[in-house]
């Protein structure tokens, strides 16, 4: 129902067809639910998703290619199928590692949400009872009080309390809760603000008690409606993403190119006797064309990639960071710019006082004194310091602390809870009244010396409230006038051993005005306020709010006459002054060396915030945001004074801001895009709906565990923990996978570069067939699939947060390293096809051909000849080549263990993951040498020890000319050739940020 707020109560209860005092019956349940549906994400997309990549798709038309050649070959059973089933299975087990993985990811948000305690207390059938929120339909009747959160979108029918408020700040930006009624609307175009009988899904109340009718759930909520939106914004592309692509067109040319030059260099052996027709022997090549094209293209790289990420994800978790999109895990590397909120990312987001002023006598001087108060959580835990440092070991014995204390328990309407299974404190109500509850418990209780060992031994359970029942108990609340916004105030009527007391707490400017009288914390005495004492005490709140940029409130009480049992407006008057307590949301204690690290790290942080921004540049200070500034103008500056700044002005600003102030949602994604124009890489932090379209737009959006499901569903990344420090750990994490993403993507190039070499020079040459396709695949796969993966957990570097942020039209392989891998690739191909020469030339159990014959072998059967042309078809040399090629790759694996340090500074053992890949590629590899059925399949025979001691000869050397590079790239004669070979990139750069 979408006009629900201009309706009467009766209306919307009369359109759903519902008893308000028994609510929906079964039937009625049943019948909305399926008018109005339930939503879900289909699995078929997300598989789909995975197959959408440019070096997937030439491997689906090379196994189709492949699979047609057989046929027109007259081959039929396992051999047909072979090679074309083991490229789909490689990519159904890629596509599986990206689907599990991604919905790994969707379950972590899920065991999130679920700590949010998504329940709904429902009327139906004339009985209350708490469902899941998922649930409920329109038209179901449900009760919300304080603390709750808001499960669908519902029209208020009754309120049982004297007003309820609801903080809808995530929906509408509003910073103060919003009282709500029964009167419908009757504005035009009404927007969520002029809404008041409407409580919206996800919002929370914070005081009182009503009855509401659902009218709308899931999408077609206020919220729901936003994240159908953000669903169907685009996403933006990841720079691996960018580079991976362009590394599959480029290679497709490439591959393209090698292949048609393979066949059309062979043309003139078309017709040779030993493929039977001018027709098979343009197929025979055209074969050999396919294998070539099954060489270049790194088969297991897809599946590497998605492996190495998702490992990466997992590291990520374990820092609470749930990662919801795996390419954006290396996209932190590059990370130029966090947008990061202050209040619970900077912050505990858990108000807590901090320091107290009250009146210490009228007789001798000082007039007032402060006390110091220690924690910055909910935890009941921390210290009392007098002005002069020192510890107050029982706080409760001084009068105005025992009576701040009591006044902060029952003029109070918050609860503080333990939670077990996040093993916090947690808070239900307003922040500010909390922080006055936890304060009580640091007070603790009067009468006991054992007092703060005693509370020590309590479970913390029975701790978080223990202070606060006990006042509670002592006092019966017999009276409440709520908060309002015209006094700025609250009182509360307790009774205790027959006589009545009011306690009222509130602004200082309001509750002081009021007061007659001051308590004295030396002998307890009340005392009449005179003009010199509320001058100091007004000069102590400015201090209070000004300088140390505190929020404040104000303490007093009354002794009401005897048998009074209600209050009024006109109590409020001729108070006893208590205190003036001082609270803040203090900055997190990691934070600062967080800070540091993005400085050393080349990453700028702007703090961005709705607060003001006095308040925003103290909290600044303490984190070390401004410890490189003596001066903060041209730094900090507020949305409007932004906004107000010429272009030119404005892009200076952007270069050097740190501090953006009084900002609303709208200005956060204004700001990512103007920082991305300017060819920044952009991580925004955001927790509310309207955060949504900024937390999209940016390079990572990076949502807070406790923030709302939209803005989740918006980001890249979730953190469960809402810690900045967490940011910074995910950050170095994205470089160290980017690191060894770049490792294996160049050892698999290096091996790939390798089987392209061994067959075209054996085509050029005009040798026999050296590798077959199935072998190809096999190495591809499984040789170079396992030790790749295991370069993914190369140990991150010690300085990996030293250096500066990558840019994003960086080549993953280029110049000098694309002249090492091109010569380390060489070789790889020339020891393949020495193997396979010396086992035709000088092996002693082989035919001893001479070299001329090997290169005519295809007219053997029209020459008379001392040996059988079916020697030709032996597997005995490709086994030998075959073996050369995996043993080659496994000492070449270990060269990756850094890309410049030599194997003597980072030893093999330094990554056993990789130690144990090489031990198990080769335990592989001899099964299928010497395991008959697998032998016959991958045509390979088993090896003898003079072949074994041959494979190595041709093999060890790889380290060596690996070594002598990295030493190269160590010294300056290696920048030379970096110069010389700056061209020739082997992944395209694109110099724009491209958004």
């Amino acid at each position: 129902m979408d006009d629900a707020y201009a309706r009467s109560v009766s209306e919307v209860l009369e359109a759903f067809g519902v008893d308000p005092t028994r609510g929906l019956s079964d039937s009625q349940v049943a019948e909305n639910a399926k008018i109005y549906g339930r939503n879900g994400t289909p699995l078929w997309k997300l598989i789909l998703k995975q197959f959408d990549d440019l070096l997937v798709k030439i491997l689906i038309a090379a196994a189709f290619v492949s699979f047609l050649l057989a046929l027109i070959d007259g081959e039929t059973g396992l051999t047909a199928f072979l090679e074309p089933s083991v490229i789909l299975m490689i990519l159904a087990a890629n596509a599986a590692v990206g689907v599990i993985t991604e919905t790994n990811a969707e379950k972590a948000l899920e065991e999130l949400r679920a700590y949010q305690a998504d329940v709904a207390t429902v009327l139906r059938n004339g009985c209350f009872s708490i469902l899941p929120a998922t649930e409920l339909v329109p038209g179901d009747v449900v009760e919300v009080g304080v603390g709750c959160k808001v499960p669908a979108d519902m029209r208020m029918i009754e309120i049982l309390s004297n007003q309820l408020r609801v903080d809808q700040a995530i929906l509408t930006g509003e910073s103060c809760s919003v009282a709500k009624d029964l009167e419908s609307t009757a504005a035009t175009n009404a927007v969520y603000q002029d809404k008041t009988n409407i409580l919206f899904s996800g919002t929370v109340v914070v005081s009182g008690r009503a009855r509401a009718v659902v009218v709308g759930v899931g999408s077609n909520t206020a919220m729901g409606n936003i994240r159908e939106a953000m669903l169907r914004t685009e996403d933006e592309v990841t720079p691996l993403k960018k580079k991976l692509d362009e590394f599959g067109t480029f290679l497709a040319k490439v591959i393209a190119g090698i292949c048609v030059l393979v066949w059309v260099v062979n043309i003139g052996h078309f017709g040779d006797p030993a493929h039977g027709g001018l027709l098979r022997g343009a197929i025979h090549y055209f074969k050999i064309a396919v294998a070539l094209a099954v060489a270049a293209i790194p088969e297991g790289l897809p599946a590497v990639v998605t492996t190495c990420l998702a490992l990466g994800t997992k590291r990520m978790a374990r820092l609470n960071a749930i990662v919801r999109s795996l390419p954006s895990v290396e996209t932190l590397g590059c990370t130029t710019v966090i947008c990061s909120d202050k209040t619970g990312t900077l912050t505990t987001n858990m108000m807590s006082v901090s320091k107290i002023c009250v009146v210490r006598s009228v007789h001798r001087g000082p007039i007032t004194t402060e006390f110091t108060v220690t924690g910055t959580t909910f935890a009941p835990e921390g210290l009392i310091f007098d002005m002069m440092g020192t510890q107050l070991e029982f706080p409760a014995q001084f009068p105005c602390l025992l009576h701040i204390a009591m006044c902060s328990s029952l003029c109070n309407e918050s609860t503080l809870q333990y939670n077990p299974d996040k093993r916090n404190y947690e808070k239900i109500g307003e922040s500010t009244e909390v922080a006055l509850r936890v304060l009580v418990e640091k007070v603790g209780l009067p009468g006991f010396d054992s007092m703060p060992s005693a509370l020590n031994m309590l479970t913390k359970h029975e701790r978080a409230s223990y202070c606060n029942r006990y006042w509670e108990h002592q006092f019966k609340k017999i009276s409440l006038l709520e908060f309002s916004r015209d006094r700025k105030m609250m009182s509360v009527l307790c009774i205790r051993k027959q006589q009545e007391i009011m306690f009222s707490k509130g602004a200082p400017e309001s509750i002081i005005s009021r007061c007659t009288h001051i308590l004295c914390n030396d002998d307890g005495s009340s005392v009449p306020l005179t003009a010199e004492i509320r001058n100091e005490l007004e000069a102590r709140f400015q201090s209070f709010a000004g300088k140390d940029t505190l929020r404040c409130l104000a303490l007093a009480l009354k002794r009401m006459p005897t048998g009074q049992q209600t209050l009024s407006y006109e109590d409020e008057s001729n108070l006893t002054f208590i205190g003036l307590v001082g609270m803040l949301d203090p900055p997190r204690e990691e934070v600062r060396n967080a800070m540091l690290s993005c400085m050393s790290a080349g990453i700028r942080v702007i703090v961005v915030t709705g607060d003001n921004k006095s308040t925003a540049e103290s909290i600044c200070r303490q984190i070390g945001a401004f410890d490189h500034l003596d001066d903060f103008t041209g730094y900090s500056y507020t949305a409007s004074e932004f906004e107000e700044l010429p272009p030119l002005q404005r892009t200076t600003a952007l270069q050097r801001m740190v501090l953006f102030t009084r900002v609303e949602p709208s200005h956060k994604k204004m700001l990512v895009e103007a920082l991305q124009i300017q060819n920044e890489v952009v991580a925004m932090t955001g927790d509310g709906v309207n955060d949504a379209p900024a937390l999209k737009k940016a390079d990572i959006g990076i949502a807070m565990g406790s923030g709302t499901a939209v803005a989740k569903s918006a980001s890249d990344m979730v953190l469960a923990d809402d810690n900045f420090a967490s940011i910074v750990a995910a950050v170095a994490e994205g470089r160290a996978i980017y690191n060894n993403t770049k490792q294996f993507i160049r050892y698999m190039i290096s091996s790939n570069i390798g089987e392209v070499v061994c067959i075209f020079v054996a085509a050029v040459l005009g040798m026999p067939e050296t590798l077959v396709p199935v072998q190809l695949l096999w190495v591809n796969l499984v040789t170079d699939g396992l030790p790749a993966t295991a370069i993914g957990f190369n140990k991150q570097d010690s300085d990996v947060m030293m250096a500066k942020p990558r840019k994003v039209s960086e080549a993953v392989v280029s110049g000098w390293l694309f002249f090492r891998y091109l010569v380390i690739g060489v070789y790889v191909g020339l020891a393949t096809i020495a193997g396979f020469v010396w086992w035709f030339i000088y092996y002693d159990g082989g035919p001893k051909l001479p070299y001329s014959e090997l290169v005519n072998f295809d007219s053997c059967s029209t020459r008379m000849t001392t040996y059988p042309c079916t020697i030709f078809n032996d597997r005995g040399p490709s086994t030998v080549s075959m073996t050369v090629l995996v043993v080659v790759e496994m000492f070449n694996a270990l060269n990756n263990l850094s890309e410049n340090q030599s194997l003597f500074v980072i030893p093999p053992w330094s990554n056993l993951w990789l130690v144990g890949s090489i031990i198990l590629t080769m335990f592989l590899h001899m099964l299928i040498l010497y395991v008959k059925p697998l032998s016959v399949l991958f045509s390979v025979t088993p090896l003898s020890w003079a072949e074994w001691m041959v494979v190595l000869y041709l093999s060890f050397p790889v380290i060596i000319i690996d070594e002598v590079l990295k030493f190269f790239s160590r010294n300056p004669r290696g920048r030379r050739f970096h110069f010389r070979f700056r061209r020739g990139d082997l992944l395209p750069k694109k110099e724009a940020h491209d958004k």
